[in-house]
C-alpha cells in the first residue's frame, strides 16, 4: 500500500496592486501579521496592461511583488486567499477596495496563483478558491502561458521571481537538511 506524503513546501508571495502609499503601507503591514516576516519587496512598476481594476481602483495604480520568508505548505493557498480578501475587504473605501493581492506560490519549477474566477486552466481548491497555474521554469525563467496576466507575461517580473527561486531554492537546502 502506498502511503500518502505531505507536499514539500513552496515560497509564498503576493503581488500588492495599489495607487495609494497609505493603503499599501496598512495591506503590508496586515500582510507582515498574517503570513509573517517579508524577505522581499520588488520595486513598483506600473500596471498598464489593462484598466480592469481602474473603476474601482482608479487610474496611474502599481503593481510591486512582496515575498515572505517562511515557506508553507501549497495546500494552504485557499486559506491564504480568503486571508487576503478580508484585508482588501478591512482597507476598502466607499468606493471599493484600495489594494487587490494576489497570492500565490513559487517553487523550482512553477508560479501558481490563487483566484476566485474560474477558467479553463484552473483547478478548484475549495472554499470557492481556484488555482491557477501562471508559470513553469524553463530555460532559466518562469515561462508564462497565453493565460498569464500581460504584466507578468512581458518580462517586467522575470528578475524578481528569479530572486525569489534562488531564495527558496536555499531555503529549500535547509529545509532538506533538517531531521526529518
Amino acid at each position: 500500500m502506498t502511503s500518502m506524503l505531505e507536499p514539500e513546501p513552496v515560497k509564498y508571495f503576493v503581488a500588492v496592486l495599489w495607487r495609494d502609499v497609505d493603503a499599501i503601507t496598512a495591506a503590508t503591514q496586515q500582510l507582515v501579521a498574517q503570513f509573517g516576516t517579508i524577505d522581499h519587496v520588488g520595486p513598483d512598476r506600473p500596471f498598464n496592461m489593462s484598466d480592469y481594476y481602474q473603476a474601482e481602483m482608479g487610474a496611474s495604480l502599481q503593481r510591486r511583488l512582496v515575498g515572505f520568508v517562511a515557506l508553507r505548505s501549497p495546500q494552504n493557498l485557499a486559506d491564504a486567499k480568503h486571508a487576503c480578501i478580508a484585508i482588501e475587504s478591512a482597507l476598502a473605501g466607499a468606493s471599493g477596495r484600495s489594494v487587490n493581492l494576489d497570492i500565490g506560490y513559487l517553487d523550482h519549477n512553477k508560479i501558481v496563483l490563487a483566484s476566485v474566477k474560474a477558467a479553463g486552466q484552473k483547478i478548484y481548491l475549495s472554499g470557492g478558491i481556484y488555482a491557477d497555474l501562471v508559470a513553469r521554469y524553463a530555460q532559466g525563467r518562469y515561462q508564462p502561458f497565453a493565460w498569464t496576466f500581460p504584466d507578468f507575461k512581458d518580462g517586467r517580473f522575470d528578475e524578481e521571481l528569479g530572486v525569489l527561486r534562488i531564495s527558496y531554492l536555499a531555503e529549500m537546502k535547509v529545509w532538506r537538511a533538517q531531521d526529518r
